[in-house]
């Protein structure tokens, strides 16, 4: 069968698939063609393009109108309740930013193949099995589907990796492009630590970061998600992982990492790692408008230099990713969609509604999932789309843009939630402005000059003047005064301070109290925010 082109995205599709516009109503037609008159044609456009024009036409509708609407029409499965919106929606991600040109790597328990990966061209560019002492790896072409030992077991370690993956870069391409990540134009390299015998430990997680770090200039690797944790608590920074994950910042790739599920005050590597962008979870309350939005029960603390984590918080609830194929869950939701369906329009059977429910199924192929795990790689598919619009942004420059493109979430903890909920697309129009000089080139956090005094620096365009306020003389005024380097950067040399751990803030134009965005130690400030912690 000769395949069709989309006139809008250039993919590849069945002459079946292209007429399937077939399912909208005439006046949602007419309404998409006023919307979107430069783009939406009937004819020649793929589902996944027509569909991405209906969602935005009943956005501009509301949050109520955008459940209703997509129930009522939607051709997947007309039947079907629509459990979950997707991901790239409720997070408000750019449209244009998909993360083209960018590699992410993910660290997990295993991998799948998945066609939201692989096709219609493979974004797959490495596997690698760091379990055992000898870490094993394959390199892919974008032609080519990936196979690597053991990729068809659809064993149940494998799940969760695939999920994480396809949750933050697929493409959506077994619900025609609804159900895709923020970043579905990235490359992946995808490393494995789950030893066959079971179990994930600290040396696996070290040495995948190794791997990657040997081997990401010539994969390109530019950010690394990790959705797994170690089991030490209370690590100090000379721990294995930690190093790795500075190994890997210090080459300029920014390195998130997911906070953990328990709800408690407990951290382990390498959501301790200083350097490492720990992720909280968010309950978005799965829907577009997030006034109700809550903090998830996921874990916080303290890095291993004392500073509060984590740095933010994204969805980690009502994520919605692909079953892995040939396991029970995805046969058993094939065919309960296959039995409502036969009942016919409108007619339900309780039975099968409580599977479904049960099971978080969402389409035959796709369920919503929750965890932390989840989170990072979220965050990082938002990197990925920060790196394309400015790929000049450095690690701190990103931490920098992802605290500032966060809300706070109201009445939650700050220790509990850091800078807040993520915003996606705030963030990729932060990272377009953000066009520093070569002096900022580095790093962002409190250094030493060359004339060894410690220099604290400040980015805000729109101030007027800046001081730092610390602990060292007890708060008191005026503190230090910032001197303006460059548009919007603001510098101070700190005077020699006293061996120990010293508190500070930024007070911007006389009224505005902050702490410093990129210095990642902080802690609590005993009013409702946080302190930033120089340690001498």
């Amino acid at each position: 069968m000769k395949a069709a082109v989309c006139s809008l995205c250039n993919t590849g599709y069945g002459p079946a698939e292209m007429t399937r516009d077939s399912w909208l109503e005439s006046d949602l037609v007419r309404r998409l063609a006023a919307a979107r008159r430069d783009q939406v044609r009937p004819q020649g456009v793929c589902p996944a393009c027509l569909q991405e024009a209906l969602l935005h036409v009943l956005l501009d509708q509301g949050d109520a109108a955008l459940h209703d609407g997509i129930q009522s029409v939607w051709p997947l499965d007309a039947e079907a309740a629509f459990g979950a919106l997707p991901t790239p929606l409720r997070m408000h991600a750019h449209p244009h930013y998909t993360g083209r040109g960018i590699t992410l790597a993910m660290v997990d328990a295993g991998f799948y193949p998945h066609p939201d990966l692989t096709r219609p061209r493979n974004r797959i560019r490495a596997w690698a099995d760091a379990s055992a002492p000898r870490v094993v790896s394959r390199r892919f072409r974008p032609d080519r589907q990936p196979r690597w030992p053991g990729w068809d077991e659809a064993a149940p370690w494998q799940w969760h990796g695939m999920m994480t993956s396809a949750s933050a870069a697929g493409n959506g391409r077994l619900s025609h492009g609804l159900y895709r990540g923020v970043a579905p134009d990235v490359e992946l390299v995808l490393v494995q630590v789950r030893a066959r015998s079971g179990g994930i430990s600290e040396e696996s997680i070290a040495r995948a970061l190794s791997w990657l770090a040997d081997n990401a200039a010539s994969l390109g690797v530019r950010i690394v998600s990790i959705s797994v944790g170690g089991s030490t608590r209370d690590p100090d920074a000379d721990n294995e992982v930690h190093q790795e994950v500075r190994r890997l910042v210090d080459q300029g790739i920014t390195v998130v990492a997911a906070a953990g599920n328990d709800g408690q005050r407990r951290l382990v590597p390498p959501a301790t790692a200083p350097e490492a962008i720990t992720i909280g979870g968010l309950d978005d309350k799965n829907a577009f408008d997030h006034e109700d939005m809550a903090i998830w029960h996921s874990n916080f603390g303290v890095d291993s230099n004392g500073a509060s984590k984590p740095e933010l918080v994204a969805p980690s609830i009502w994520v919605v990713a692909p079953m892995l194929p040939g396991t029970p869950i995805s046969k058993e939701a094939a065919e309960l969609f296959k039995r409502r369906a036969a009942l016919g329009p409108g007619k339900r059977e309780a039975e099968i509604e409580e599977q479904i429910a049960r099971h978080k199924l969402v389409t035959p192929h796709y369920q919503h999932v929750e965890g932390t795990s989840f989170a990072a790689p979220l965050t990082a598919s938002v990197i990925a789309c920060m790196l394309q619009a400015n790929p000049e942004l450095t690690p701190a420059l990103v931490r920098h843009v992802l605290l500032s493109a966060s809300r706070p979430v109201a009445g939650a903890e700050v220790e509990r939630q850091g800078a807040g909920a993520l915003d996606a697309g705030r963030a990729v129009k932060l990272a377009l402005r953000e066009t520093h000089a070569p002096w900022v080139a580095g790093s962002l956090e409190p250094r030493r000059g060359s004339d060894a005094p410690l220099i604290l620096t400040l980015h805000d365009r729109n101030a007027r003047r800046a001081q730092v306020v610390g602990s060292w003389d007890d708060w008191g005024a005026p503190g230090i005064p910032m001197q303006l380097a460059g548009p919007g950067l603001w510098k101070a040399a700190v005077p020699e301070l006293p061996p120990g751990r010293h508190q500070y803030k930024f007070l911007v134009d006389g009224t505005r109290w902050q702490d410093d965005p990129d210095n990642p130690r902080k802690t609590p400030d005993g009013v409702g925010g946080l302190n930033s912690i120089l340690i001498v």
